[in-house]
This record gives structure tokens, sequence and C-alpha cells, in this order.
């Protein structure tokens, strides 16, 4: 597919929940930002909520080789020193023979923001671009800004359910040892051979990995069952072509299946 040269506005400015009509949009049916509740520790949960019009999908943090990867510029925001992007349990999907991660129908991104003074305001303002796709990939840019008061409120229980659709940890899916070799690619780059050590899920398992660098491309990795191991191979190139440190630390793998998603971070040699 070939992403569209065009680009898609939507603006949202609210002071409460604000649902914003998008049917003149194509692929989008409606966006809101939805303020949430400030938490007992001061810090400040909302949330993003996209629909998708029938037959058109979004994309998870890391996409795949198809997708358009989703990116967020908070620069604009007061009072807020962090933002943290609380991504729900992701499918998979096939186009043209390659693999997708996304989202199809809707989506609720929660946002846990921390202040720089949790007693006053937050101003939240923020620029998304994400990619959604149907017969073709347009890059939509959602534009969206909201205050956001200290007062206590009560939890919303549309970002309260978003934030329990996510992937398992390594500790929760009983993942016993994840070990990585690494090797240099005939063709330039790195090879990472994975072997994980936990249980089956009984189903088709995708793994996705991340480099934890956003100018290394991570090819789909091969991936196969071995009793207890699951073994993962990919190949790691700089998008620009130079050479690069991996710090296996920063190594992210996702095993996601029709039963769970698992959320493993890092490995050793």
């Amino acid at each position: 597919m070939r992403p569209s040269l065009s680009a898609i506005a939507v603006a949202l400015s609210l002071l409460g929940p604000t649902i914003v009509s998008a049917s003149d949009t194509t692929g989008l049916s409606k966006v809101e930002l939805r303020p949430g509740w400030r938490m007992d520790d001061g810090t400040h949960m909302a949330a993003l909520h996209i629909v998708l019009e029938p037959g058109w999908k979004t994309y998870w943090r890391a996409p795949g080789d198809v997708g358009i990867p989703p990116q967020f510029d908070w620069s604009g925001s007061e009072n807020i020193h962090a933002v943290s992007t609380n991504w729900p349990t992701p499918q998979v999907f096939f186009e043209q023979g390659m693999r997708s991660v996304g989202y199809k129908s809707e989506v609720v991104i929660p946002l846990h923001m921390t202040a720089n003074t949790a007693s006053a305001d937050m101003q939240l303002t923020g620029d998304m671009q994400i990619g959604i796709c149907k017969d073709i990939c347009i890059p939509a840019h959602l534009s969206f800004t909201a205050t956001l008061p200290p007062t206590p409120t009560r939890p919303d229980p549309m970002i309260a359910a978003a934030l329990t659709d996510r992937p398992y940890t390594a500790s929760e899916a009983g993942v016993r040892n994840t070990t990585c070799r690494i090797e240099p690619s005939t063709d330039g780059g790195l090879v990472l051979h994975a072997e994980i050590e936990m249980p089956t899920a009984n189903s088709t398992e995708y793994v996705v990995v991340e480099a934890g660098n956003p100018h290394v491309w991570v090819a789909e990795p091969d991936s196969r069952r071995d009793d207890g191991m699951l073994h993962a191979t990919t190949r790691l190139v700089h998008v620009e072509g130079g050479s690069f440190a991996l710090d296996r630390s920063d190594l992210r793998f996702t095993i996601i299946s029709d039963a769970r998603a698992v959320d493993i971070q890092g490995c050793t040699p």
C-alpha cells in the first residue's frame, strides 16, 4: 500500500468530554479526547478515543512493515512534565502477504500525565500523526487541546476498561527466561536470535520486536515453537545505513496470539 500524500486535520478543543464528528473525513467516524480524572498521587489520566468507519483500521506503536507508526507531539502543553501512552492489546493483520499490527473499529488510548505543579491546571496540547487504512493508507493529523483541572473526579469507565485491556507482563504470563544472541548480518546491520522460555498460548503466536531506538528498523521475525521455548530471529538495520549499538535491556518483545498478548522487556546473553 502506498500512503496518500494528503493529511487529515481534526481539531479538538474542549473542557469536558466532547465528541467531534468526522463523518466527512475518510476512514474516521468519531474522535474525542476524554479528559479523565486527577488521581490521588497528583497525576492525571485522560484518553484519546478514535472510532473508525467499517473496514478501516489504525496502527499500534510498532505497526509492522506496511503500517504508519503513530507519533505524538506534546510540546505545546503547559504544566505537564511527561505524558506516557498506554497502548491496549492490538491485533495482527495481513495485507498483501505482509504483517501489520493495530486496531479495527475503534481504540481508546489512555494518556497518563505528570504535572510540574500537581495542584494547578494541566493544559494538554497535542498533535498526533496516525495512519488509517482500508484499500489505501492515509496519514491523519489529529490536533487537540484540553484544560485538565486538579480537582479529583471519578474515574472514566471507558478509560478504565482500556487500561485493563493490556498485554500480560512477563511475570504474569509465566515467562521464565529470555535470552538473545546477536551477530553481524552479511548484508549490513545485525541479526538477533531470541529464545523465550514461556508457556504456550495454544494458538499461533506472533512475535514483535522493538529495538528501543526509533532510528533502527526491525524486520518481521521468523518464529517457531520448540516445546516450552519460543524462538524468534530478525534483522535490525539503521534507517540511514550507519552503524549502531544494540542494548539488550532496551529490546522489547511482544507476543500476540488469539488468547493473549505478553510484553517482555529486555533479554540476557
